[in-house]
């Protein structure tokens, strides 16, 4: 099956143009998947193999989510199969995917973001660290969107950014006022500095004079969350979250957020709305005089 994998996964990168992280995901679902079966031939796979995997996936308490994945990789792979006339049958086509249950995502209120943000830099790395997070929280980017970020991306004059999203779909982003000054500090001051000799277009440098990796900024972000005091477990994502929740609990247009956050389908954008519900009911049983107990 190896050879097949390798050939999906080529097909998947250049001719569906998916981004890295998700080419890598399909191909280490379907090596652990091959890897299951024993590498069987794919003419031999069948609906029962994929089955008991999916239940080895739920003995190693994978997520349903996890496993959900999983199953549209190897979906898929099968799907790719038929169209180059390798087998004439995808094993998958009667199973299933499991039930997702629906989690509202985690965000920061607003008096914690204010209390990520509200340090004053005076190192180059601190320049940087606030930069990040000030752009990651003012436009709602993915963390693989803002590290792979270049300087021609940001027009500071016009104060927007430029975001090559999912499928290497584009998309202009505003930019906050205070975001775009510390990042004009960052750029014109401090960014050369971290360079060290390297030449690379990306904005955000690591302390090793190349662009920073998504791992490298989450350990970075919740350093800064434990120096300031704030408990909740959260990631880089939350503050893509944050964004659109605030910006809806202030007013915005749900489908002026989804177009800033990427979304295609408006669906995709109105879990926020749940989430500013629950908000709303919250200031309502605390502050409506006629909500009170004993009224």
């Amino acid at each position: 099956m190896k050879d097949e994998i390798n050939d999906y996964i080529n097909y998947v990168y250049i001719e569906k143009k998916l981004s890295n992280n998700t080419k890598d995901a399909y191909l280490n679902d379907l090596i652990f998947f091959d890897t299951y079966v024993n590498h069987k031939p794919i003419n031999e796979v069948n609906k029962n193999d994929i089955t008991s995997f999916i239940n080895h996936l739920y003995d190693i308490k994978d997520s349903s989510k996890t496993i959900a994945r999983k199953l549209v990789s190897i979906r898929t792979f099968f799907d790719y199969l038929m169209m180059m006339k390798k087998i004439e049958v995808n094993p998958c086509e009667t199973i299933s995917s499991p039930k997702l249950q629906k989690k509202l995502p985690v965000t920061l209120n607003e008096e914690e973001i204010e209390k990520l943000l509200n340090f004053k830099p005076n190192t180059a790395l601190e320049y940087r660290n606030k930069a990040m997070i000030e752009l990651m929280y003012a436009c709602g980017l993915r963390v693989s969107e803002m590290v792979n970020l270049e300087i021609n991306d940001i027009n500071l004059t016009d104060n927007y950014v430029r975001i090559f999203g999912k499928g290497k779909k584009e998309r202009i982003v505003p930019i906050a006022d205070v975001t775009t000054n510390i990042l004009k500090e960052y750029l014109t001051i401090y960014r050369n500095g971290l360079l060290k000799g390297y030449l690379t277009d990306k904005v955000f440098i690591s302390s090793y004079g190349k662009g920073i990796t998504r791992q490298g900024f989450f350990k970075i972000l919740k350093e800064i969350a434990k120096e300031r005091g704030i408990e909740k477990n959260f990631s880089p994502h939350t503050l893509r979250h944050s964004f659109a929740t605030h910006l809806l609990e202030h007013g915005a247009d749900l489908r002026s957020i989804g177009e800033m956050l990427g979304h295609e389908n408006i669906k995709t954008t109105q879990i926020y709305t749940h989430l500013s519900n629950n908000k709303k009911r919250k200031d309502y049983d605390e502050f409506h005089p006629r909500n009170k107990k004993g009224v």
